[in-house]
């Protein structure tokens, strides 16, 4: 029996990502308030908030500062924008300061509401880029299978997973996509992880070939894959890449928007994987949550391509209402105050090898082939046979009936497509909340390996 409030959810709210049909009589998880790493829903329920809301709530939840910084240019100036060259201190300041911490040489900050738009964004430069520089056939954009880069038309055809293309008449011609670099999945019997590297490397230096290289215009990827798996890329894997990208004067884009602002020990994920990017795009953590914001570094030759352009036609065409809002931007500033000032990245790096050695040994589980992971994210895989790797049928929803295990068990993490669990919880998480966590998962695993047993259900028949 749904209660009032779940009734009127489910009359008036279409939920992103969710099974519309079953959401009718599931009704949905209404949740009240939250505090540290612990969420509460409308009957007093606590739970570990183990996705960090959507990868992005680093800091948990109800902290006096970002909600004072908010009150403070709310009260101040609540709004202005960016556009015809007008400014405010609070984007001034934050773009300072990101330019200082990007891992990448950086010219020029530009702001967005989302992680979406920014890599929106990332396609449109490219574009313009070459359009300035005479290079008008050099448009194609190169994504990876299981790859995901946001919602929109542009960033959607980018995206690599089969439910953000599946009648929706996407991908866009001028998108491609290569293999998806999960070593468990896809490497050969006997293939190394560094041979692996190499022949996904092969791969996108086939595709430039056969494309044109003339033709292609960026290559995007994430450090470590977040809605594709959370799966971390196999030894040697972007070295041997961007080798390929240097070759054929192909744009190499970073979406860092899971990965940045400590998600992996360092400030950003390309520096914990040796990626040197032209530029990155960046969200989520960086107001923690709070507040929408995201945004994308501008390399030199970039801006100098977009103020040429800009003289050209008269002006920059580009841009979006809430750009560099600045009740965001405040927020923004105060949460990488308390970055540096808490040593967040730095705790990152000293609770993650405890968080990986508990996600290690689920893969000692009978019903999980893999789990690992880097920093503070993870991924696990639900396999019915260990030894041959197979699968249930995608039908029976295992990993959905997991996550829905774990939630009774006061826990909440996220299902993925390939029978995937991700793990993604606030940085900062305390040792015994991480133990906490995964005693709930070993749970949930529990009770899905029970369910499985009752419901008789067999491998997907072998390929």
């Amino acid at each position: 029996m749904l209660s009032n409030l779940a009734v009127r959810d489910v009359e008036t709210l279409i939920h992103p990502y969710t099974n519309l049909d079953a959401h009718r009589s599931a009704g949905p998880l209404v949740l009240e308030r939250g505090d540290g790493v612990h969420v509460y829903d409308t009957e007093g329920r606590p739970y570990i908030e183990g996705m960090a809301g959507l990868w992005c709530t680093a800091l948990g939840y109800s902290n006096g500062e970002l909600v004072e910084a908010a009150r403070e240019q709310m009260a101040k100036l609540p709004f202005t924008h960016l556009f015809s060259g007008r400014s405010h201190d609070p984007a001034i300041e934050l773009a300072e300061v990101l330019k200082e911490l990007m891992p990448v040489p950086t010219s020029k900050i530009f702001f967005t509401s989302s992680g979406s738009e920014a890599n929106d964004t990332q396609v449109k430069l490219a574009w313009y880029l070459n359009n300035a520089l005479g290079r008008p056939k050099k448009k194609k954009i190169i994504g990876r299978q299981r790859g995901y880069h946001g919602v929109t038309i542009a960033t959607a055809s980018m995206t690599g997973l089969p439910a953000n293309h599946t009648d929706w008449d996407l991908p866009l011609p001028g998108f491609l996509h290569v293999g998806c670099p999960h070593f468990y999945r896809f490497a050969e019997p006997g293939e190394t992880e560094a041979a692996f590297s190499q022949r996904l490397a092969d791969e996108l230096e086939a595709t430039i070939l056969r494309e044109g290289p003339e033709t292609v215009a960026a290559f995007i990827a994430e450090p470590v894959m977040g809605a594709g798996g959370a799966i971390v890329p196999p030894e040697g894997y972007f070295a041997a890449i961007q080798a390929v990208l240097a070759r054929y004067e192909v744009r190499f884009i970073a979406d860092e928007v899971i990965c940045g602002f400590g998600r992996l020990g360092t400030w950003f994920g390309s520096e914990a994987l040796g990626m040197r990017p032209d530029t990155l795009s960046f969200a989520k953590a960086l107001t923690s949550g709070y507040v929408p914001l995201g945004g994308v570094s501008v390399d030199e030759p970039l801006y100098e391509a977009m103020r040429a352009q800009s003289l050209k036609i008269g002006t920059f065409g580009h841009g979006t209402t809430y750009s560099g809002h600045p009740v965001a931007c405040a927020v923004a500033l105060k949460t990488i105050e308390i970055y540096k000032r808490e040593r967040i990245v730095e705790g990152v790096a000293a609770k993650a090898p405890h968080f990986q050695a508990r996600l290690s040994r689920l893969a000692e589980h009978p019903i999980v082939g893999e789990a690992c992971g880097l920093g503070l994210i993870g991924g696990l895989e639900i396999v019915a046979d260990k030894a041959s790797r197979r699968q249930y049928e995608p039908k029976a929803g295992v990993a959905a009936r997991c996550v829905a295990f774990a939630q009774a068990e006061g826990l909440i993490v996220r299902f993925l497509m390939g029978d995937r669990i991700a793990v993604c919880p606030p940085l900062i998480i305390t040792a015994d909340e991480i133990d906490a966590l995964f005693d709930r998962l070993t749970r949930a695993l529990d009770r899905t390996a029970d369910w499985i047993r009752a419901e008789g259900l067999e491998a997907m028949p072998a390929a």
